[in-house]
């Protein structure tokens, strides 16, 4: 399976931490966040990673290499001097990726049942496939509305009583891409958005908890579950 994770944010809820580091190469017990990532996807049966880096993406990409040490197959795909968005980033990407892939965030531990939920997807014949978690505020702020088996609204900012959240992983067709406006700016709510109207956003339901860096409390947090001895999906 083919995984692509947006590495290129600036991390400015982790700063000072961020000034000198990317947010993936962060450390949580002695090892780069990306590393705990990466393990994972590893043994959730992935072999290529694409990586879109963009700030001070040089360190991720002279840390892992080709992946070959951390028994993955790594390849890089470099934001331009302009930032494009989450889903301008994949756009960039697109020569790299097969005709099926996985995406998710530089900063996200994601316990998903990944082969099932590609399985799903295949059987479903849309789009795009959304994995979700119904959340209740719990982990952050609900942001999506599922009903009837797809997403039907995406709202970043959380408005309203929201059950659900985006978990953090999309299995989509390389031909979603084209709903994606080249060298423009363009983030993954309006991405989504277009999928949503399409009625092309499936919803597949996953049952662990999300863990993700994207602050000190939740960095705090993810730190706290590494301790755990043999740390699985």
């Amino acid at each position: 399976m083919q995984a692509v994770i947006l590495t290129g944010g600036l991390g400015t809820r982790l700063r000072p931490v961020t000034r000198k580091v990317p947010k993936a190469m962060v450390e949580v017990r002695g090892r780069p966040f990306l590393e705990y990532e990466l393990d994972l996807l590893r043994r959730s049966g992935f072999d290529d990673v694409v990586l879109c880096v963009g700030y001070l993406g040089g360190m991720i990409e002279d840390h892992f290499g080709d992946g070959s040490a951390f028994g993955i197959g790594l390849r890089y795909s470099w934001d331009g001097p302009k930032l494009l968005g989450a889903a301008g980033a994949l756009k960039r990407a697109e020569p790299l990726l097969g005709e099926r892939f996985f995406v998710t965030y530089g900063d996200a531990y994601l316990r998903a049942p990944y082969g099932a939920m590609m399985e799903s997807f295949e059987a479903r014949g849309r789009l795009a496939m959304m994995a979700t978690y119904r959340n209740e505020n719990r982990y952050g702020r609900s942001d999506i509305v599922v009903k009837g088996g797809r997403v039907v609204r995406y709202d970043k900012e959380g408005k309203g009583r929201l059950a659900w959240i985006n978990f953090g992983v999309t299995v989509m067709k390389k031909r979603a891409l084209a709903l994606i406006p080249r060298g423009v700016a363009y983030g993954e709510q309006e991405f989504y958005g277009e999928l949503i109207a399409r009625g092309e956003l499936l919803s597949f339901p996953v049952a662990k908890r999300f863990y993700e860096i994207g602050n000190p409390k939740s960095l705090a947090e993810f730190s706290r579950f590494a301790a755990r001895p043999g740390l699985l999906p």
